[in-house]
């Protein structure tokens, strides 16, 4: 691959039918100097996050193509599922990999949104990418969901950054696509031994950093969780049969993964349930299972650098419960190996 690589990760809303999600597939391959190298899907979702990488021109290209592509077979109004979502290609970051800046990323990101946006699919540039601090938060931008679109276009605050901003037809199939530039964030959920959403999304609020919202005498403030760096919620997972709490950690230099582990391990005892294992969503980079395993070798009393890097992803892999619900190998799940 080039000496300059970014890394794209876009989230469809479709997770069931495998032959949509292979059209989108399809339209990333199809540019040449892009590598597909994850494809992971949900079905109590109804999600798909794929990640590719390459030259940058090459990856901007393969994002518009798969926007385009997941705006034609993914209609909206049909579209129901656990994870929030306000697009049939609800978030789409880009991410710097090697030899290219954040500054530059957030300049490939704009060039995208304004091109989905004359393609007729409204976008909201996020991140590093927003042009207002309101909108550098996901989920201020998908606040309301695709069902509160309509609204949400009318009010002044909330026009698009780019593409139409009074609702239509296409607007109705597609909902609105959140583009723009972020560091490398992982996406994990913890397993827990009970059926129970309410107890996933009490844990949720007890770790996640923006916590929960409370009332004292009369007036409503916000009770930060406990790590930082974190978002979360709780949900039942029908194919599994068990709820989780389902966190992005988007610093891992503040909350590395093993850490977000151990707390909501502690926050769950706390409440009566345990943690069984974890499931990671789409790729990390190499350095969140090798912090994990030299800490879980030093809590072991082992000597970590006595450990070769296999053994200390393995051990990371075993500690974190990363093979809980299916087959886990780190070499087609870490960034570096695949590129």
């Amino acid at each position: 691959m080039t000496d300059r690589i970014i890394e794209c990760v876009p989230n469809f809303s479709e997770g069931r039918d495998a032959a949509r999600i292979g059209q989108i597939a399809q339209a990333i391959t199809s540019v040449d100097g892009v590598r597909l190298l994850n494809v992971d899907s949900g079905a109590a979702a109804n999600r798909t996050v794929m990640t590719f990488a390459g030259e940058p021109g090459s990856v901007a290209e393969a994002a518009f193509r798969a926007v385009m592509k997941a705006a034609e077979v993914i209609d909206m109004g049909c579209h129901c599922g656990e994870h929030p979502r306000i697009g049939a290609t609800d978030v789409c970051p880009i991410v710097p990999v090697r030899g290219v800046t954040m500054e530059e990323c957030v300049e490939y990101a704009r060039a995208l949104a304004r091109r989905v946006g004359e393609s007729g699919i409204p976008v909201y540039c996020y991140e590093n990418a927003a042009f207002v601090p309101e909108r550098r938060n996901l989920a201020a931008c998908r606040s309301g969901e695709y069902e509160g679109i309509r609204k949400k276009i009318a009010d002044e605050r909330w026009k698009p950054d780019f593409g139409p901003s009074e609702y239509n037809d296409r607007i109705r199939r597609s909902g609105i696509s959140v583009i723009g530039a972020r560091k490398y964030l992982v996406a994990i959920n913890f397993n827990l031994d009970t059926d129970s959403a309410g107890i996933a999304s009490e844990i949720a609020r007890d770790v996640r950093e923006i916590g929960r919202k409370i009332v004292e005498n009369g007036c409503e403030r916000w009770q930060r969780g406990t790590l930082k760096g974190c978002k979360a919620i709780g949900w039942y997972i029908k194919e599994y049969g068990i709820a989780q709490v389902s966190m992005n950690v988007t610093d891992i230099d503040v909350t590395p993964v093993h850490a977000a582990y151990e707390e909501v391990c502690r926050c769950a005892r706390k409440r009566g349930v345990r943690v069984t294992g974890s499931e990671l969503i789409g790729l990390v980079p190499g350095r969140v299972l090798l912090e994990a395993g030299i800490f879980y070798a030093e809590r072991e009393s082992q000597n970590a650098a006595g450990l070769n890097e296999s053994e200390l992803m393995e051990l990371a892999v075993k500690s974190m419960g990363l093979a809980d619900l299916r087959p886990f190998d780190y070499k087609k799940r870490v960034i570096e190996y695949l590129l």
